[in-house]
This record gives structure tokens, C-alpha cells and sequence, in this order.
């Protein structure tokens, strides 16, 4: 692709802030936004207000709303009480799960269940940009390396594993092992940082 090509590129690219990554992360969670027929377009969220939104400004929201319809991420369908609601659509999906992808995190219990979760991933070669895309997700996630083509760690990561996995349907390629005991215990236990018993 020539310079002239990738600034065009470029230029029709559009970049999100906070509240409009918050919005379609929300969207994407399964709410919906209702907008009244009224020339000030005033936002309403049906069913009162999402906790998610209580921090963000009402102008800011509606600006932020706008800005993702005028980008065709949003859907809008007419309600029988005459507002209307509206929805992610397939462009505005795959807008807010890049974002997603970046905030999924592995949570830390305060006390380690003594189990170790084990990925092991056997995607063929002519799928290899999913399976370096899967990698990439496991590092992201704090997986450690265990052996070629698996990935180790100590809390319960199966629901932000199973997120990629089905983002990437890679299902029949990956295999997810809860394992009570590993011979080099000490070693993962020093790499995850996780106490030692005296």
C-alpha cells in the first residue's frame, strides 16, 4: 500500500474517546439507550439510569451518542411510545470488542484456591493469524508460557479465556485443564508471585 493510500486510510478513520469506548462497551452488554422525539434529541436510558453512566456528564453523553450514530455503529428503531431505541449494529460491535479485548483482565481472589488453570492450543498452520492472535491474547491476559503452545496460571481465567476463544472460533483447537498439582510448583508459584506456605 502506497503513502497516499494508508493517509487516506487514515483520515477515514475514526478515533473514539472515553465516554463513546463506555458507551459501545455498554451497548455491547446488552443495554439500550432510548432517544425522545424532540428536537433536542434528549438522551433517556430506559429503565433509569445505567450504573455505568451515573459519571458521565448528559451533554457529554449525548455528544458522545451522536458522534457514534454519524459513524454508523448505532441502529436506530422506532418504539410504540414513539422513541427510539438504539442498538449496536455489526460495525458497532466489532468496534467495541477491539476495546473489550483491551480491558479483559484476570481477576485476583484474596485467597488462591490451589489450582492451576492449563491452556493448551493446537491451531494448524494455515489458521496461524488466529492462533498468534490467540497467544497475544493469553500474554495480554498474564498467562505465562508453560510449554510450546500452552499457557499456565494460578486463578480462574476461564470465562476471559473462552471470551477469545470464541471471538476467534478456535473452540475445537484449544483445551482448558484445571489441574491440582504441577511438579515445578515453587517455580510458577515464584513467577505468579503467590506466597509460600512455611
Amino acid at each position: 500500500m502506497d503513502i497516499q493510500k494508508r493517509m487516506r486510510r487514515q483520515r477515514r478513520r475514526v478515533w473514539f474517546g472515553p465516554v463513546q469506548q463506555k458507551i459501545l462497551l455498554l451497548l455491547l452488554g446488552g443495554m439500550t439507550l432510548a432517544c425522545a422525539r424532540s428536537p433536542k434529541k434528549q438522551l433517556q436510558i430506559i429503565k433509569g439510569v445505567h450504573e455505568g453512566l451515573k459519571d458521565i456528564n448528559r451533554q457529554a453523553a449525548e455528544r458522545a451518542v451522536s458522534a457514534l450514530y454519524d459513524s454508523k455503529l448505532l441502529e436506530a428503531r422506532q418504539n410504540a411510545d414513539g422513541t427510539i431505541s438504539l442498538l449496536l449494529n455489526e460495525n458497532g460491535k466489532k468496534r467495541a470488542l477491539t476495546y473489550h479485548m483491551r480491558t479483559v483482565k484476570i481477576q485476583e481472589p484474596k485467597v488462591w484456591d490451589g489450582k492451576w488453570r492449563i491452556v493448551l492450543y493446537d491451531i494448524p498452520e494455515d489458521e496461524r493469524e488466529k492462533r498468534d492472535a490467540f497467544r497475544e491474547h493469553l500474554t495480554q491476559l498474564n498467562m505465562r508460557k508453560f510449554q510450546h503452545s500452552a499457557s499456565i496460571h494460578p486463578f480462574d481465567c476461564k470465562d476471559e479465556v473462552t471470551f477469545f476463544i470464541e471471538l476467534l472460533d478456535i473452540r475445537k483447537y484449544v483445551r482448558f485443564i484445571e489441574a491440582n498439582y504441577i511438579d515445578d510448583e515453587i517455580y510458577w508459584k515464584r513467577r505468579f508471585k503467590i506466597p509460600q506456605k512455611n
